[in-house]
Formats: C-alpha cells, structure tokens, sequence
C-alpha cells in the first residue's frame, strides 16, 4: 500500500520533505542517478522524465528552461512525471544540463 503522509501531519511530527534535488550536487551525482533510471527502469517513460526534473531542478529550472531553449512552464510540465516529453525535448535538457546521452548492448 501506498500511502503519503499530509503535509500537516509531517509537520506535526517534525518530518521533513524528501527531495531528491537537494542530493543532486555534482555533474557525476546527476549523470549516475539518470544513469540508474535508465538501467533499473528502462522502460518507465514517467519515471525518467520525472528523473530529469528531478536533475533540472537541482540545477534551476529556470536556467536549464533557458538554455534547452524552453519556457519554464513547458519544461515543467514535460518533466513532471505526468507529461509525456518529445525525444527531441529530452535531447535538448539532456544537453543543456550538460550531460550526454550513450548507448551500449543490452546485457540479456
């Protein structure tokens, strides 16, 4: 079972909010945690989409919005989890956070 706990009750508890943005410090923290997404989830569109937001907004949305040539919202909206982003838009924050994308031989 699934259940999250309201904001009011974890602050009644004094629990604070996970984010995983503020573990994203370094290029190399970014790039293994997109990395993990790709080999552990392959094919969770959501979930790696929702990955990237996570790295863009470690770095700052609006910065990475700016240089993928995006606005904010879209960007936003793309990486939520919910939206369901171009390849084209994936390959354009995958550059503008820095990082590259590689393909190898899948390990069957």
């Amino acid at each position: 079972m699934n259940k999250q706990i309201s904001p009011e009750a974890r602050d009644a508890l004094g629990i604070e909010a996970y984010d995983v943005a503020d573990y994203l410090k370094t290029p190399e923290d970014c790039a293994a945690y997109l990395d993990a997404w790709l080999s552990e989830a392959p094919d969770d569109v959501a979930g790696i989409a929702r990955a990237l937001g996570d790295i863009a907004r470690a770095r700052g949305m609006s910065q990475v919005a700016r240089d993928a040539g995006l606005s904010r919202e879209s960007l936003y909206k793309a990486l939520s989890g919910k939206g369901n982003p171009e390849f084209g838009t994936v390959l354009k924050v995958v550059r503008a956070l820095g990082m590259e994308l590689h393909v190898g031989p899948a390990h069957v």
